[in-house]
């Protein structure tokens, strides 16, 4: 997909900041896109960007060219109250972009605006491509997949950041998108929740597919093994990816899970479960740091958080956006560096 940009980031009403979270990211890895954000009366949360009117953001400098429906709700839908602001903004001159499972040209209004306007609309969480059966057959090249014991714990940010500090090292390494965030950001992959679940696993290899054996793929994790919800999206991940290694992504302050009354799992319980069923596609897989968001932290705090799982586990911690991602980087050559 080659979206047009500059983007105006559509909120609609959602009721607290992981809701926009998908928003969010496209801001904090590609602010430059971004021209403002329009929310609806009662929406909580700011992506911290100038509030603007469809009629504003047309206006603005060359305009805004697609309006991003950046955020994320149960079951991908779009609110039927949110279709006259996508009107608004198609019979301004925009494409518009959604990254829910909704096809906007389902809705009625939407489908009849774009082709009266000539306008794209984009489903990023929907492929054209046709994927087979995953095969789990060993594969050349080297991968590592963020996990979580939750969703919404910085699976995505931590895949992005260690691309980042990986290639600032002079290392052979690309960021593999697998949510609709992730391909908004780097304009490739494939939003797994929305490929049905035979099928799941053989995306996954086709995203991260055989590699000179140097070369490393980061594979952005989805869900969570123990969440209720989603646990079949990750394990099919999982099995595709088979990652030669794994950083566990956590978020401290929680104590169920997202969306459900399930208690958080442990940090443990998720690398023994991950190496568990890991092993089916890479008999070899292992952990090699832990991420954890420590934004509800103080500095003090933080440090005291990451050091204590840094010795519970015996790998080292630290908070991506906060700290870096450069002693998970030094596990990760130490640990491959003879193979």
């Amino acid at each position: 997909m080659n979206i047009p940009h500059p983007y105006l980031m559509f909120l609609g009403d959602v009721q607290d900041q992981l809701g926009a979270k998908t928003a969010q990211g496209i801001v904090d890895w590609r602010r430059d896109w971004c021209l403002g954000q329009i929310r609806l009366e009662g929406c909580k949360a700011d992506l911290g960007i100038p509030d603007m009117t469809i009629a504003a953001a047309a206006a603005a400098g060359q305009g805004a060219r697609t309006l991003v429906v950046g955020v994320v709700n149960a079951g991908g839908v779009l609110p039927e109250h949110w279709t006259s602001v996508i009107v608004q903004a198609i019979d301004a001159g925009m494409d518009v972009a959604s990254g829910l499972h909704t096809r906007l040209e389902s809705i009625p209004a939407i489908a009849e605006a774009a082709a009266r306007h000539g306008r794209q609309l984009f489903n990023v969480r929907h492929s054209d491509e046709r994927f087979a059966t995953g095969k789990g057959t060993k594969r050349p090249g080297r991968r590592l997949l963020t996990v979580g014991t939750d969703c919404s714990v910085g699976k995505k940010y931590t895949a992005l950041a260690l691309e980042k500090e990986m290639r600032a090292r002079g290392m052979d390494a690309d960021f593999r998108a697998t949510g609709q965030t992730g391909v908004f950001i780097s304009g490739r992959g494939v939003a797994i929740d929305a490929v049905v679940a035979d099928f799941i696993s053989g995306a996954v290899e086709w995203i991260a597919p055989a590699a000179d054996p140097a070369h490393w793929d980061l594979i952005e994790g989805q869900g969570s093994l123990y969440h209720p919800s989603f646990a079949g999206v990750s394990l099919g991940l999982l099995h595709g990816a088979q990652p030669d290694a794994f950083v566990v992504c956590h978020e401290p302050t929680r104590t169920t899970m997202r969306g459900v009354q399930h208690p958080l799992p442990s940090i443990q319980e998720v690398i023994d479960l991950t190496i568990r069923c890991g092993q089916l596609t890479n008999p070899a897989i292992r952990p090699v740091g832990i991420a954890i968001n420590t934004k509800a932290y103080g500095e003090d705090e933080a440090r005291a958080c990451l050091e204590a799982a840094a010795k519970a586990h015996g790998l080292p911690a630290s908070d991506p956006i906060r700290f870096g991602v450069g002693e998970i980087i030094d596990r990760l050559t130490e640990e491959f560096a003879t193979e």
